[in-house]
């Protein structure tokens, strides 16, 4: 009997001890922060408008290529050592440089306004899921950093002691723009603006941060730097290369300019002495940047606020749990889905006031989040359906955010950013993700107002459509013939432009038949299969189409590949777009002659290189296989050999860059066993699971995703009580199955 219990004992404290296991173990932020994937190590809690990130990026905040031709759109990179301190406000996993400003920097000894004196080589580095630390081995301080959704607290040890102070430096960031304000209010308190935008070097109207700095130690002096001779334009980019630098330490008035700073001198301290600098930051106003301060951080100590991000991660991250796989496998999946969760974020403030769409106009949110880092193209493909699946109150107030944009300037978003458009990329990418999260039961939103704004980007002609600007030639053809539109620096793009209007109004066609206009439907379904007029069967590939209707010769389906330029397509070539119909995949089959011309079509293109892992338009091509009764198998051969191939606990972890979280997307859908390779349709398509058991919490209940067997290949598949003989099923189906039993072989 005594065996027994202690037999029930082990077992019981074993279980308790998975339950309990947190998942902020399993992250290492340093995954992705360098091979481009361009992620940040930076303390930040799940779609924090926050995020104080160690600078290491020390060239031109414009000239954004070092001597090793390394492009920074990030403010740290693992393989650089200097750092500059921490910068508030930062993106992850983005292709442009932008935000990265209002640095903060402990020095001992003089005040040395320029970066490159007061920077410092650092060591003994650590992350975690909302904490950073760091030694600077020029001063032998200890630099922490944790974060709330909007204000941050660093932890300043000085280790020696010594003549301490606490920079403020406005001139350095990753943003086109510069200048700013400073203006002193106490002893232990500083309160300013910085310009940033022109993201991607687009047209994009320039837009604010608002911040409050607030130490926990009185200054025995302070005061303010600016660069002299005052740089404007270009020259003022390159602070520190030229000019010199004035302090002003009885300045009464507060300071302008385009490389200016403040510093906060504490007078000689002991060994060990500790400072606490507090940051809260706001896209509306100073007085917000307060209140959200106030709010969040208040008198609250640094441990207490490292914990309470550190259980939001928790909670966050815990609505998903793994059982099984090996530890690497749980580190890369649970880093995943952290940096899945970074973007979009919260705009608004702590009293729900935020910047209005393409205005400067502040609006208020009542009872929801306002978000913001709209980046579509990217996030429409997974991120959204992650979210829609796990964390729907999330999606529905982003829901909530993308038609309100529409109200307040006629359209909904394509890459927003802090309330300005950027018009990067292609498509009408927010449509299937409403359409999405509406099909799968999301609906507390202005349903009637989101389908107006839809209807107006597919209906109105392009020079009154910012959204859609070649679409005359779309809807009087059906396509979109090459030289009528170039977007940006790309160049001509308008096989990519098409594909994504495709798809776009595939998925509006199934919102209109919802909203019981059957003749609408019909109408966008008929659009939604232009993209035949595309396919060249000289090569089987989709091709671009000229003014007068011929396909452009000469024609190499092969041209564009690795991001280099070719006419038609946007980052990438024919064959990273010929399969990117995914809302009508029948149709690509029957054109290409049958199930197997499709095949082998797909096949080649993995086996011979032409597959791209580390951009968007080909991402659910190893799904496409399982479409082909008795192909399945080539799906779950390739989703276990890619996430070999691209995925590990190591800095260059990533395939690429994140794009604010869609690669890391892809690898959570595909370690837990489903993908939803069509944007707007419910579905998923089912693959091998990486682990035993996942468990998923979702708004009807926990899901659970379970494999038998230690083989690679699925033998069987059984939902809830019912085996089923396919390999793609319904949302539906999966939230009332609650239970999807794969048995390998």
């Amino acid at each position: 009997m005594k065996r027994v219990l202690l037999t029930i004992f082990v077992l019981l404290a074993g279980s308790i001890g998975l339950r309990a296991e947190v998942p902020t173990k399993y992250v290492d932020p340093f995954i992705g922060t360098a091979d481009y994937s361009v992620t940040h190590p930076g303390a930040v809690v799940p779609h924090g408008m926050m995020a104080a990130v160690p600078f290491n990026v020390t060239g031109s905040t414009l000239n954004r290529y070092d001597k090793d031709n390394r492009w920074w759109s990030a403010p740290y990179d693992v393989r650089n050592r200097y750092s500059v301190g921490f910068a508030h406000g930062a993106l992850s996993g983005v292709g442009c440089p932008e935000l990265g400003a209002i640095l903060t920097m402990p020095t001992v000894g003089a005040v040395m306004p320029d970066r490159y004196d007061h920077g410092s080589t650092y060591f003994d580095e650590v992350a975690e899921a909302g904490y950073y630390a760091t030694t600077y081995e020029k001063y032998n301080v200890r630099a922490e950093a944790t974060a709330t959704e909007r204000a941050s607290v660093e932890r300043y040890t000085f280790l020696e002691g010594g003549e301490a102070n606490i920079l403020i430096n406005l001139g350095t960031s990753l943003s086109n723009e510069s200048g700013g304000m400073l203006r002193r209010v106490s002893d232990t308190e500083v309160e300013g603006m910085r310009l940033l935008g022109t993201f991607c070097y687009t047209n994009q109207a320039v837009f604010p941060v608002y911040f409050v700095v607030r130490i926990n130690k009185e200054a025995t002096k302070s005061g303010y730097w600016k660069l002299q001779p005052e740089m404007t334009g270009i020259e003022a980019q390159w602070s520190g290369d030229s000019g010199e630098y004035k302090l002003y330490e009885n300045y009464s008035r507060e300071m302008m300019g385009n490389d200016i700073g403040y510093y906060f001198s504490l007078g000689e301290v002991e060994p060990g002495t500790i400072v606490e600098v507090r940051v809260g930051i706001s896209y509306t106003s100073i007085e917000n940047a307060r209140k959200n301060l106030n709010a969040e951080v208040g008198s609250r100590g640094f441990g207490n606020v490292r914990e309470l991000a550190r259980d939001k991660w928790n909670e966050a991250l815990g609505k998903i749990r793994v059982t099984g796989g090996t530890e690497t496998d749980r580190t890369i999946f649970y880093t995943a889905l952290y940096h899945s969760l970074i973007h979009p974020n919260i705009v608004s403030d702590v009293n729900g006031e935020y910047p209005k769409m393409e205005s400067g106009a502040t609006g208020v949110a009542k009872d929801y989040d306002r978000y913001t880092v709209f980046s579509l193209w990217d996030t429409y493909r997974n991120v959204h359906q992650l979210l829609t699946l796990v964390y729907p109150d999330v999606q529905t107030d982003m829901i909530r955010s993308m038609v309100d944009m529409s109200k307040e300037w006629g359209w909904l978003p394509r890459w927003e950013l802090y309330g300005r458009e950027t018009y990067t990329m292609e498509g009408d990418p927010a449509i299937p993700v409403i359409v999405d999260s509406y099909l799968k039961g999301l609906r507390e939103f202005d349903v009637y107002g989101a389908y107006e704004a839809m209807k107006r980007s597919a209906t109105t002609e392009g020079k009154s459509n910012p959204i859609r600007p070649d679409i005359d030639p779309y809807i009087e053809r059906g396509y979109i013939p090459v030289g009528l539109f170039a977007q940006d620096m790309s160049g001509d793009n308008s096989v990519s432009h098409a594909l994504e209007y495709y798809v776009a109004d595939n998925a509006l066609a199934e919102f209109a038949r919802a909203m019981g206009e059957e003749d609408f439907a019909k109408q966008m379904e008929q659009r939604a299969s232009g993209w035949r007029h595309y396919y060249s069967k000289e090569y089987g590939s989709l091709r671009p189409i000229d003014e007068s209707g011929a396909f452009i010769t000469p024609f190499d389906p092969e041209a564009g590949a690795n991001f280099s330029n070719t006419i038609g397509f946007h980052e990438g070539s024919a064959w990273n777009y010929t399969f990117f119909v995914p809302h009508d995949i029948e149709g690509l089959m029957k054109i290409m002659g049958g199930a197997k011309p499709f095949t082998d079509r797909l096949w080649y293109i993995f086996e011979n290189g032409l597959y791209d892992p580390t951009n968007e338009p080909d991402i659910a091509y190893p799904y496409l296989f399982s479409r082909v009764k008795g192909e399945e198998w080539r799906t779950q051969q390739l989703v276990k050999r890619l996430l070999d191939e691209n995925y590990t606990a190591t800095p260059d972890g990533l395939p690429g860059n994140d794009d604010t979280g869609t690669m890391s997307a892809w690898a959570v859908f595909s370690m837990m066993g489903i993908y939803p390779d069509c944007p707007g349709e419910p579905y998923y398509t089912i693959t091998t699971p990486r682990f035993d058991r996942v468990e998923i919490d979702t708004a009807n209940g926990t899901v659970v995703i379970e494999r038998q067997g230690s083989g690679d290949y699925i033998e069987s598949v059984k939902l809830g009580n019912k085996s089923i003989n396919r390999y793609r099923i319904s949302h539906d189906e999966l939230i009332k199955g609650k239970r999807l039993k794969l048995k390998l072989k």
